[in-house]
Formats: C-alpha cells, structure tokens, sequence
C-alpha cells in the first residue's frame, strides 16, 4: 500500500536530457494533486510531500511533451483521460512490502483460525495486496493448515501496475528472507541462469489467486463474502472520515463470524463497526 517518502521543496526549473525546462510545481498545483489523490484513492497527502509529487511526475511530463505541472493536471481533468488518471495514481502510490510481514498474524491463522475449516471451505480477500508479497505469503499459511483444499484468494489493489507484478509471482530472492525456510523450499522455485536471483511461486498456489483492480472506498461489485480479510498498512495513510468510509464498504465483505485483520500500528479506534476485537489488530464479526 502507498508509503511516499519526503525530501525538500523545489525551487529550480528542471530539465530533462534535452535540456526542456520544466517549470516549478507551484504550491495551488500541488494542492490540486494533493485534491485528486484523496478524493480518487482516500490517500491524505502530507503539505510537506510536495517535493516527493514532483519527483515523481517529472519523467511523465517530459515523456509527454509537457513543460508546466498546470497543463498535466489540465489533461487528466478531461473527461475521456481515465487511463491517465490511472498511471497517475500509479505514479504518487509506492507500496512497499515483503514476504511474511507481521508474522504474529500469520501465527493466528494457522493456530486459531484454519482448525474450524478442515473440511469446509474458506475464501479470504487481501485487500490491499500490493505486488502480491502478502497474498502469496497468506497461500502458503492456507496450504500450511488445509493442504491444497477448499480455499480460496482474492487479492485487490488499487494500482494496476504492482497487481501486474503479483500477476507474475516473481520476486527477487531478497523480498523472501523472512519467511520460514521449509516454506521457501517448499512452496518457491528458485530462479535459474537468467533467473538467478529471484524465486517464482509454485503454480499450484499461484492458480489458487485471483487479482482484481479495485478502491477500498468503493463495495466489492460482486456479492461475495470472506471468512478472512486482511486490511494490514492501509488505515494508516487515511483519515478518520475516510477510514470510516473504507469499513463501512469493507464489512459487508466478511461473512459472520469472519475475521478482519489490521496492523499492529493500526487501530479501529473512532470507527463505527460491528466488528469485536479479539485481540489487538484482530477483530471478527458476530456469528448469525
């Protein structure tokens, strides 16, 4: 999920390897920036990140010819420009993850969850999956517990550009150092020749995934529920009202007597819910 990094304002024009100048991000541009990602993404946008918008919409500007920040905003205001509006988001979100985050999770699963579906089938949504480190780390917990059986993931993000990465289950070697070592032996193949250097995901978990585009602010479109839902490093970028938002789309989502995991920096504290806390950062919906 998006985590943009600070430096300091700019103050320079900027130019490109032809030597076009790219007029300064003005502070009314930025804000319309700052305007666009929270009301398309819920991202609250920090005043001091205008340096980091900047940065990283440079290259975009100079591939399309455009000198002024005013003039890009002008072109992905336009009606027909969806695609842009897209790569945009793309471009201001960086979703920065790694195999077996927050272990302790993953420990509940296996240990207190999965026993009640050995023979009955679960489905679980990561719903903030970025590059796929998280579902692909949560198939292996569900193979782990119920063998290749009945269950089923979801994995949504609201970039198309890290779903693409998930899409192809290839990671450097590097991403893995945290998951336990039978699982990388028994659940990754290592990268040869070309490869060297990365592991690919056993197909057999792979086909167990499905990747969809999708914004937490917005109900998932197809009626399914979820026994398992993971929202972990996600709160943390939004406000209270949006954060409000996002659970009241969520929680529809999780079948009774589900379960809604969050990170441990995170809480529902202000949220209107229904959800009880089983322990802190883990919640679950009352049975019928």
């Amino acid at each position: 999920m998006p985590n943009p990094d600070p430096p300091a304002p700019i103050t320079q024009p900027s130019h490109d390897e032809g030597g076009t100048e790219i007029l300064p991000l003005e502070e009314a541009e930025f804000e319309r920036f700052r305007t666009f990602i929270r009301e398309r993404a819920g991202i609250s946008l920090a005043p001091h990140k205008h340096q980091m918008v900047s940065a990283r919409l440079q290259r975009r500007l100079r591939h399309l010819g455009m000198r002024s920040f005013g003039e890009y905003l002008d072109r992905i205001a336009a009606p027909d420009n969806g695609a842009e509006r897209q790569h945009l988001i793309d471009l201001l979100t960086t979703n920065e993850t790694y195999f077996y985050r927050e272990p302790a999770h993953f420990d509940f699963i296996l240990q207190q969850i999965l026993p009640d579906y050995h023979g009955h089938p679960l489905r679980a949504w990561s719903a903030a999956c970025s590059s796929g480190e998280e579902v692909y780390t949560l198939a292996m917990t569900l193979a782990e517990g119920l063998g290749l059986g009945q269950w089923d993931i979801l994995g949504t993000d609201i970039s198309s550009r890290v779903l693409d990465q998930a899409r192809r289950a290839l990671y450097p070697l590097d991403r893995a150092k945290r998951l336990p070592r039978p699982w990388l032996e028994k659940y990754c193949l290592k990268g040869v020749r070309s490869q060297a250097g990365n592991l690919l995901i056993d197909p057999r978990l792979k086909g167990r995934v499905r990747l969809l585009q999708h914004n937490l602010m917005q109900p998932l479109s197809q009626q399914q529920t979820f026994e398992l839902v993971l929202l972990r490093n996600v709160l943390i970028y939004f406000d209270l009202p949006t954060k409000q938002r996002v659970l009241d789309a969520l929680t529809p989502s999780i079948a009774p007597g589900g379960y809604l995991l969050i990170s441990h920096v995170e809480s529902l504290q202000g949220i209107r819910t229904d959800l009880h806390m089983v322990r802190p950062s883990i919640f679950r919906k009352p049975p019928h």
